[in-house]
């Protein structure tokens, strides 16, 4: 273990122990190991053909990550430290303040509350994909739970029995930067009314300029639950090939463009029986992925490019290789295919828990797949699975750097 992390380690270790003088203190320690087979398919598969070395995917990983969290007055903390090894490539070690922000009311009777300092806001209603996200924009469905960092911002809220709204300037004074990083303001709006819990949201960024979304989420039955979230945005950046750059091309053949009017949706809900049984079932549509044509002429580019590397004189052959490994670019979306279906089916009974899941794309017929138990007990928390990306030779999915993945991880609370 390096020095850095087990400094950072013992620091958080110190701090649980003298946590008697604050309000709230727990300390989380996960050990994550990895196991994942490489794709023989796909452009990222041919260009280590070409030229080995190209793919740098780690085989194997090992990653022991440590969270300490506190509360002392209005002032709360989230610590985090991290020690990742890969293959046999050198150790990597960091620590990071995931949250440190003030809270408490604001103004007395007025019955607002503030929260300045760096925060996880999280909002909207979907499980596999949230349009709403306006603050946070975590990354969804990752093998196991992240430590995710907040944002710096300054939040106002004001909550009654039946209504919330909460105003955020997220990332102040910030010039740079796009998406979650860039500077922007933010509203959520929330009424409940019996069975129904409707929401309003709307953004105007530095960079994204303004957006509007709304979503609903209802209790139908004993064992339904109904949710949807759609978004509408004046723009925003997304990568798009370049149609005349040169094959091969000398520079990154993909470009961040300014799309005018993209929109997003999601459709969900979730059925549950009394013996612990669920079934998920959502669908999403996102404008900011790439449509049909233009997956279409990513594959002819890389037939082409690969027709090349056939005849190709060894020095030409870098470069053919290069230019495979840059078709990677076109999985940097929000969504891999504007039309998404997920499915997950989890069971509990007592300290255990079963779950599979399957994310599906009906445009090419791609899909991946993972598997999961976990047990969980006073202090410790157990986890593996195995996710698989499968489909078509040609569906985007199976395109991916990876093609299985095996996990394991057990977590220490206290």
């Amino acid at each position: 273990m390096s020095r850095p992390l087990l400094l950072s380690m013992l620091a958080l270790a110190s701090l649980a122990a003298q946590a008697q003088s604050l309000d709230e203190s727990s300390l989380q320690l996960r050990s994550q190991g990895q196991a994942m087979q490489r794709s023989a398919m796909g452009s990222l598969a041919q260009a280590d053909a070409l030229q080995p070395g190209m793919n740098t995917t780690a085989r194997q990983s090992l990653l022991l990550e440590a969270e300490w969290k506190a509360r002392s007055g209005p002032v709360n903390a989230s610590l985090y430290a991290q020690h990742l090894q890969r293959d046999h490539a050198a150790a990597s070690s960091r620590a990071a303040v995931n949250e440190l922000y003030a809270s408490g009311d604001w103004g007395g009777a007025s019955g607002l509350q503030y929260s300045l300092g760096r925060k996880l806001v999280s909002w909207d209603v979907g499980y596999a994909f949230r349009p709403n996200d306006m603050v946070a924009q975590e990354e969804r469905r990752t093998l196991v739970g992240s430590y995710s960092r907040g944002r710096p911002l300054l939040q106002v809220e004001h909550f009654s029995a039946e209504t919330a709204w909460s105003l955020v300037w997220v990332n102040p004074g910030r010039q740079d930067g796009e998406g979650g990083d860039e500077e922007a303001l933010a509203l959520r709006l929330y009424q409940h009314a019996g069975a129904w819990d409707w929401h309003g949201f709307a953004r105007l960024g530095r960079e994204q300029h303004a957006s509007v979304g709304a979503a609903f989420s209802v209790v139908a039955s004993d064992a339904l639950e109904l949710h949807g979230s759609a978004r509408m945005n004046a723009r925003c950046r997304v990568w798009r090939a370049d149609p005349q750059a040169a094959l091969p091309s000398p520079t990154l053949p993909w470009r961040r463009e300014v799309q005018s009017g993209s929109s997003q949706l999601l459709l969900g809900g979730t059925w549950t029986t009394e013996t612990q049984l669920s079934l998920l079932l959502e669908y999403w549509w996102d404008s900011q992925a790439l449509s049909r044509a233009d997956w279409a002429a990513w594959r002819e580019r890389g037939a082409q490019l690969n027709q090349q590397a056939l005849t190709a004189p060894a020095p030409l052959r870098a470069a053919l290789a290069g230019n495979l490994a840059w078709q990677t670019q076109g999985f940097g979306n929000s969504s891999l295919q504007q039309h998404n279906v997920f499915a997950r089916l989890s069971w509990t009974e007592g300290a255990w828990s079963w779950a599979g899941d399957v994310l599906w794309s009906p445009q090419d017929g791609g899909r991946i797949v993972t598997g999961s138990v976990a047990w969980q007990g006073d202090r410790w928390n157990l986890q593996a699975g195995l996710r698989q990306w499968s489909g078509p030779a040609d569906s985007v999915i199976a395109q991916l750097p990876t093609r299985r993945l095996a996990y394991a991880s057990a977590t220490w609370a206290f």
